[in-house]
């Protein structure tokens, strides 16, 4: 027995066969696309790194794929078991040391929201390492979960009917994908659960260190949609099937009326 070969996690079928199909419909890994994965080490980065490192395995195309921690800067920030955990199960994985937490000194004000400002931080972090790395994919690892969430937020607290893509090109020429956009978070839960994976959580978060407000419209849509599921088991059901079956000409937005029917 070779004691050097790498394992595999265990991946429901139900979510491959999602995160298969997500990728069929929206063409987000191709032959010869070289991926860049955002590992933040949280439940939902970590589902997404074993699904596309099954994917690479599996998929009847070739493609690249390497994932990528944003090292804060912070003091004591580690990220060793993470790295090891990777080498574990053979997926290329770097650490990108930043200076972001010393940045942000200058930046934050006390009792102030800056959850948005260390994601921002991050993301252009994220960028320009796929950038100077020449890859043409950087998938992230949000679910539908997030997808409802943004979608309510934005229409609640921003006046706008917007929500996360599966896929789209960024300003700086790749293209951002998100694989799990069509998963339930509870089956990355159950991902992390049923490997007994240990899953860093918002305390790896620098807004965490600082006297700063916890994201408050977020906390709140998620509870509202929980109660609101408890109450209707098809309501995420119907949710996906509203977001992909848009009537946009029923809207009070004019441009999008069909110019024949006025």
């Amino acid at each position: 027995m070779n004691e050097n070969k790498t394992k595999v996690a265990k991946i429901s079928k139900k979510l491959l066969r999602t995160i298969g199909r997500t990728n069929a419909t929206y063409k987000l890994i191709n032959e010869g696309d070289k991926v860049l994965i955002g590992l933040s080490g949280g439940k939902d980065s970590l589902a997404l790194i074993h699904a596309i490192s099954h994917m690479h395995r599996h998929a009847p195309f070739k493609f690249e794929f390497e994932a990528v921690t944003i090292n804060y800067g912070m003091p004591n920030e580690q990220y060793n078991a993470l790295s090891e955990h990777c080498q574990e199960y053979g997926i290329p994985h770097n650490v990108f040391e930043t200076n972001i937490f010393d940045v942000s000194q200058d930046a934050i004000r006390p009792n102030s929201s800056f959850c948005s400002y260390f994601s921002r931080m991050r993301r252009g972090a994220l960028y320009s390492y796929a950038q100077n790395g020449g890859f043409n994919k950087v998938a992230l690892g949000h679910h539908f979960d997030d997808m409802a969430e943004s979608y309510f937020m934005n229409m609640f607290y921003n006046g706008t009917m917007r929500t996360l893509a599966p896929i789209y090109k960024a300003d700086r020429g790749f293209h951002l994908i998100r694989p799990l956009i069509m998963v339930r978070e509870s089956q990355t839960r159950g991902f992390v659960e049923d490997n007994a994976l240990v899953a860093i959580g918002d305390e790896a978060c620098p807004a965490m260190l600082k006297d700063v407000k916890a994201p408050y419209a977020r906390a709140k849509t998620k509870e509202w949609l929980r109660d609101m599921e408890k109450e209707n088991k098809n309501l995420f059901k119907m949710l996906q099937a509203s977001l992909g079956n848009i009537q946009d000409d029923t809207f009070l937005d004019s441009t999008r009326w069909k110019r024949d029917d006025i």
